[in-house]
């Protein structure tokens, strides 16, 4: 295979998951400025009562702290709409659940997420698709009245942040960072380490924006050299899934310079396994064998130089 032959990617030690400046729609006057807050909680239109309870217990807070929060409810229409796509009906349910709150966090501070209840969607997941959706420096905690896969939970994420900036996330950037979630808990369930395809997402996604990579076959090189450098095995199914949802991303409008300041628990944690290679390979194979036989021949050309010249 080509991740045999090709140079082991060095940018999987920078694999954060990406901070983006993704084209927004800007208000003229921040949410902060309207609310005067910076803590947002978007919940799910359908809790009850006692399930709302377990909620606001999850964040840590109860029903009277709820007044220095901004609120928004997402419905399981918005569920249906972003999702409908990548998930089937029967899977997304009839009902909101999931829910997430949002604080505004100091400066480089980075996007940290962390999870309650949530069995499906890890917190990488969350903060590699959030941070392609647009934020940074933001605390998430994304929560279940009970045992839930918390898919739909990004949503909410985006919305309330959406809230928070008075920034309006594109309808295309939503649906982007909607596929990288899914498509990363799907490959992640085949392959059975979750950590490690939740690196291999940010590795991909830090060297198409690095090395600026924006064709199919480049794009499914540095999926294939993350993949061999982290010792993961992945069926040429999970290699077409991951290279389809890299290419959308590819299309984002992504800072990579801010990659490792928004991701540095990813990225942290990749520095700590001593990942920290050179530099990507990305060219196609047939480009690789040509370069080989073109280095032959100036060798030889070189060679006989010396002898006659």
């Amino acid at each position: 295979m080509k991740k045999c032959i090709v140079r082991a990617m060095g940018i999987v030690l920078a694999a954060g998951v990406v901070a983006t400046s993704v084209a927004v729609q800007k208000n003229v006057v921040s949410a902060d400025a309207v609310t005067g807050t910076s803590k947002y909680i978007a919940f799910g239109a359908d809790l009850n009562a006692k399930e709302k309870a377990a909620v606001l217990d999850g964040f840590g807070i109860t029903e009277n702290d709820l007044s220095d929060y901004k609120t928004i409810e997402i419905t399981n229409k918005d569920e249906h709409d972003y999702l409908g796509d990548y998930m089937s009906d029967s899977v997304i349910g009839t009902r909101a659940l999931s829910s997430v709150m949002v604080v505004k966090a100091d400066e480089d501070s980075g996007v940290n997420v962390s999870t309650k209840h949530i069995t499906y969607c890890t917190s990488g997941m969350y903060c590699n698709a959030l941070v392609t959706a647009g934020l940074s420096d933001a605390k998430v905690t994304v929560v279940g009245p009970f045992d839930i896969s918390g898919t739909s939970a990004l949503v909410g994420a985006m919305k309330a942040y959406s809230v928070m900036t008075g920034e309006e996330i594109s309808e295309k950037t939503m649906d982007t960072a909607t596929d990288e979630l899914v498509t990363t808990a799907e490959v992640a369930k085949n392959v059975g380490d979750t950590q490690k395809v939740t690196e291999l997402v940010a590795a991909a996604k830090k060297a198409v924006f690095e090395d600026q990579l924006s064709s199919e076959t480049d794009i499914r090189d540095a999926i294939e050299q993350a993949a061999n450098e982290l010792g993961l095995d992945l069926s040429d199914d999970d290699v077409e899934k991951l290279t389809n949802m890299m290419m959308k991303v590819s299309k984002e409008d992504i800072d990579s310079d801010k990659i490792a300041k928004q991701a540095s628990d990813i990225y942290n944690k990749l520095k700590e396994k001593g990942i920290d290679l050179a530099n990507v390979d990305t060219k196609g194979l047939g480009e690789k064998i040509g370069d080989f036989f073109g280095n032959i021949f100036t060798a030889i050309t070189n060679f006989f130089s010396g002898l006659f010249g």
